[in-house]
């Protein structure tokens, strides 16, 4: 008899992971790791976006890091993959979590990155340990949408239905998971039915075939665990983030897509805009998604801004492109070539 396809054969196979593993914290809770590239090498912390698990990087991070010389560590937030359940009081709790860790995996100093949904959850690390982040890197992250310092935008919604999402988050993750369940069984023809109607500056990186593989696990990883936590996500997205974003110490660089569709432009040149000597990157044409295809220029600018790490090589050359320092006007146009 004939074995029966899994949606794993008909992927283009992911990055293998060096380890993947549960850091157990104090009081019981864990948070899943999976590491890539140089096991000895300076530890870069990314952040999946919402919804994402652990092995949501970069296809090509995982051999950039190696080249380099450095530890590329995908961690899950609460209720993703090997992570415990958990909805924190404010982004800025994520912090403690990372403290805690850092410190179980014996990392002193480490940089940290984040996709959209975990664009916050970096600016929470580098205001919560500036001692211990050297750099921090945000591509396509949702900003603040609650207070003074709220991103302008359609997000400046979800404070209102805060709320409702926490009273009804367990029940409401069930539901979408009861709901996507029957999805990951014809995964991969939806993807490439989505692909055809996606924005046209997101087709291009969605059409490749190391993309999709990255997609659909985390799809089908998010549907064994349950989509509490991107549920969760939301609803910690709607609140106050517990910190100023001027106050934060760390370098960090901001890159944003002029065609993104779902966190809008605004958000990057807004959080750029409060982020003492910040950077911002226009990618231009770039959608949602640009930040998949970023990793080199994201290990360059940590490289920069680590002097001290022992380095294997240099990150690669990048294309020509103008990035934007406080000191340069913030017209749009100054960051296309």
């Amino acid at each position: 008899m004939a074995k029966r396809a899994t949606l794993e054969d008909e992927l283009a196979p992911l990055p293998i992971p060096h380890r993947e593993s549960l850091v157990v914290l104090p009081g019981g809770r864990g948070l899943g790791y999976a590491e890539y590239g140089d096991p000895n090498g300076d530890p870069v912390l990314w952040f999946h976006g919402t919804p994402g698990a652990r092995k949501q990087v970069p296809p090509d991070g995982p051999a950039l890091a190696e080249r380099l010389g450095f530890r590329l560590i995908g961690v899950e937030r609460p209720g993703t993959g090997f992570s415990t359940p958990y909805v924190y009081r404010r982004v800025g709790d994520w912090a403690g979590d990372i403290e805690r860790f850092a410190d179980a995996l014996g990392l002193d100093r480490f940089a940290v990155v984040g996709l959209s949904g975990g664009g916050p959850y970096v600016l929470a690390t580098c205001h919560g340990l500036p001692d211990r982040v050297v750099a921090g890197c945000v591509l396509g992250g949702i900003g603040p949408t609650r207070g003074p310092e709220a991103a302008p935008g359609y997000t400046r919604l979800l404070p209102l239905i805060e709320p409702l999402l926490g009273a009804l988050q367990v029940p409401l993750g069930e539901l979408m998971t009861h709901l996507i369940r029957p999805v990951t069984k014809v995964a991969s023809q939806g993807y490439d039915l989505y692909t055809h109607i996606a924005p046209a500056s997101d087709r291009g990186v969605m059409r490749r075939p190391e993309m999709k593989s990255v997609f659909l696990y985390d799809l089908v990883t998010a549907c064994q665990g349950g989509l509490r936590a991107p549920v969760a996500d939301l609803v910690v997205f709607g609140r106050e983030w517990g910190f100023s974003l001027r106050d934060i110490k760390v370098p960090v660089k901001f890159w944003h897509g002029d065609a993104d569709g779902i966190v809008p432009l605004s958000h990057g040149e807004f959080q750029w805009g409060l982020v003492p000597n910040s950077e911002f990157e226009l990618c231009p044409g770039g959608g949602h998604f640009a930040g998949f295809i970023l990793a080199h220029e994201v290990f360059g600018f940590i490289d920069e801004h680590w002097p001290d790490r022992t380095r294997t090589a240099r990150p690669p050359a990048t294309r020509p492109r103008k990035s934007r320092s406080k000191s340069q006007p913030k017209d749009r146009a100054t960051a296309r070539t």
